[in-house]
């Protein structure tokens, strides 16, 4: 039976009668999502995984002095692909206890949690689902490090990036850290590039959030009827991830009790990433009582590992 009063339908029912279209990012990562988009950091286009890890290589040990942390809470996690890096960190250090990757998919968590578990037999892995910008997990007790990486910071509008943060200090105590990655401006051709793949997996990542819709809310959306549109937002320092309708369509949504009208040429907002300066950061951080220790970057200065304190 479908709930007509799930967050995907409120979500769906609120952004397709509203102008712009817009649908929150978090429905891009059902199974299908969640595995195109471990694919989009492999790809040679997409310089923001190499560049974080590279940080990690060079950076995970003084981290971890820093931090002193005993526990890391990992939001979004996935496949927790890169964290092993700073984990191997901390078990070189003998002094990690907990590890709690969240994330909305059950099968990548539990393919990434009995993987971690046979790497780290001492660590206590505790996965949890759940969507962190709607909770925030993060399990009492000891000095904590939440991880926030791959530049999803981004992914939030400015109002919407101040709230995570105010969420953040709040959930967190004095003496816990949080490690913030952030994805830094650059030329809008590398930008754009990077979110236009030749190989076109950004391209169905995008275009995925309509089978999600159409699975769960037993919707009648056409993907083949909507163009994937990576736009370069100069202004707001972001790109701006779009899909176009390509002709005017009734789309019933049953599960949402609405049918989205599109004229040919409208565009349903999905997905932003902004990019930031170093000091934005820092700045942003401050104003919700998060005390910026120190920054880390990769040599070309594409990517930042922002570390901070809760004051």
């Amino acid at each position: 039976m479908l709930d007509l009063d799930s967050p995907l339908a409120m979500d769906v029912r609120i952004g397709m009668t509203r102008y712009p279209k817009r649908l929150p990012p978090r429905w891009l990562y059902d199974e299908t999502g969640s595995r195109l988009f471990d694919e989009i950091t492999r790809l040679p286009e997409y310089y923001p995984t190499e560049a974080e890890r590279h940080i990690l290589r060079e950076h995970a040990a003084e981290i971890v002095h820093l931090s002193g942390a005993t526990t890391v809470v990992e939001l979004g996690s996935g496949t927790s692909d890169k964290t092993t890096t700073l984990l191997d960190a901390f078990a070189a250090q003998q002094s990690l206890r907990a590890f709690v990757p969240v994330d909305v998919s059950v099968e990548v968590l539990n393919e990434a949690t009995h993987r971690l578990r046979a790497r780290y037999p001492w660590v206590d892995v505790t996965p949890v689902v759940a969507d962190f910008t709607e909770s925030l997990p993060i399990p009492v007790g000891g000095t904590r490090l939440v991880a926030f990486l791959g530049g999803t910071l981004g992914n939030f509008y400015p109002d919407e990036r101040r709230l995570f943060l105010e969420h953040l200090a709040r959930a967190t105590t004095s003496g816990d850290y949080i490690l913030l990655g952030t994805d830094i401006v650059k030329s809008a051709d590398r930008l754009i590039a990077a979110y236009a793949d030749e190989a076109g997996v950004t391209e169905r990542f995008i275009l995925n959030v309509l089978n999600v819709i159409n699975n769960e809310l037993d919707a009648r959306f056409e993907p083949g009827t909507f163009q994937y549109i990576p736009i370069w937002d100069a202004p707001n320092t972001r790109m701006d991830l779009r899909l176009r309708s390509l002709c005017d369509q009734q789309v019933p949504i049953p599960g949402a009790r609405v049918t989205a009208s599109f004229s040919e040429g409208e565009e349903i907002r999905v997905e932003i990433s902004t990019k930031f300066r170093i000091t934005d950061v820092a700045e942003e951080c401050a104003a919700v009582g998060l005390a910026p220790i120190r920054t880390f970057t990769d040599p070309a200065g594409d990517f930042a590992l922002t570390l901070v304190r809760h004051a």
